[in-house]
């Protein structure tokens, strides 16, 4: 029974590295699920107020990376608040509507589209914009990779 529990466990961290690049999958939300997950199938006692104090460090700073990596992103290179969240909405819709390429593509489009509509600029800034969209995108998906490969190498560590 031991090893479909650590298969439980394990998903649960695989599903949160799947969410790096499907944001509709709330990659820290899983990553705490297979810790308290671990905590219910084999007790919570190695768990310390000091482990979960510093893995809630390190959800806040995945929640910083996300945002700031995107913003600091568009605005390196000329983009607005509107670029930002036309990335966002990118984000989210653009793997609905073209699977796989949609991650890429989606905030890509996302930043163009604002900066043309909501602050008509002009096609080459607009694109600019969109570029640093995809590179905070890529810059954010690495760097909340390095954190939670982070979080759960602390797991172990804990636990064993």
């Amino acid at each position: 029974m031991e090893y479909v529990y650590w298969s439980l466990i394990v998903l649960m961290f695989i599903i949160a590295f799947v969410g790096l690049v499907y944001p509709i999958i709330p990659s820290v939300v899983f990553i705490v699920a297979g810790f308290i997950l671990y905590g219910f199938l084999f007790g919570f006692s190695k768990l310390s107020i000091v482990f979960w104090i510093i893995e809630g460090l390190f959800v806040a700073i995945l929640f910083a990376a996300d945002y700031l990596t995107n913003l600091v992103g568009v605005k390196k290179f000329g983009g607005s608040k509107a670029a930002i969240w036309g990335s966002t909405i990118g984000l989210i819709v653009g793997p609905f509507v073209i699977p796989f390429l949609g991650i890429i593509l989606g905030p890509f489009i996302g930043a163009v589209i604002a900066e043309l509509i909501v602050h008509k600029k002009d096609f080459s800034s607009s694109i600019k914009s969109g570029v640093g969209s995809l590179i905070g995108f890529i810059s954010g998906v690495v760097a909340k990779g390095v954190l939670q490969l982070i979080m759960i190498g602390y797991f172990f560590v804990v636990i064993l």
